[in-house]
C-alpha cells in the first residue's frame, strides 16, 4: 500500500452576517494535509455500508489515527463526506461518498 496521495481534512468555520454590506460572509475553511492510500470502494463494502452501490465512493487508509474534528475531506478538487470510520491499532480507514 502506498500512502502517496495528499488528502485534506477540512473544518468549516461559522459564517457571519456583515452589517456593513448586508450580506453573509462565506465560511472560512481550514485544511490539514495528510498522506493516505486512496482507492475505489469495493462492491461488497458498498453493500455493507450503504445497502446499495454508489458512484464516486472512495476508501482511504491512513498510517496513523486522525483525531481532530473535521466536516469533510478533499481529495484533489473533489469533496467527500466520511460515511464509515474504522480504527485499527495504529492505522485508520474511511469509506467516503462524494458531496453533491
Amino acid at each position: 500500500m502506498r500512502y502517496d496521495t495528499p488528502v485534506y481534512f477540512q473544518r468549516l468555520g461559522g459564517g457571519a452576517y456583515d452589517p456593513d454590506s448586508g450580506d453573509y460572509v462565506d465560511n472560512p475553511v481550514s485544511e490539514t494535509e495528510v498522506y493516505a492510500s486512496v482507492m475505489d470502494t469495493r462492491t461488497e463494502t458498498m453493500r455493507l455500508v450503504y445497502g446499495e452501490i454508489r458512484q464516486g465512493s472512495k476508501t482511504i487508509h491512513l498510517q496513523n489515527h486522525y483525531t481532530e474534528p473535521f466536516d469533510r475531506i478533499r481529495i484533489g478538487s473533489t469533496l467527500y463526506t466520511a460515511d464509515y470510520r474504522r480504527n485499527l491499532r495504529v492505522k485508520q480507514g474511511f469509506v467516503l461518498s462524494e458531496v453533491q
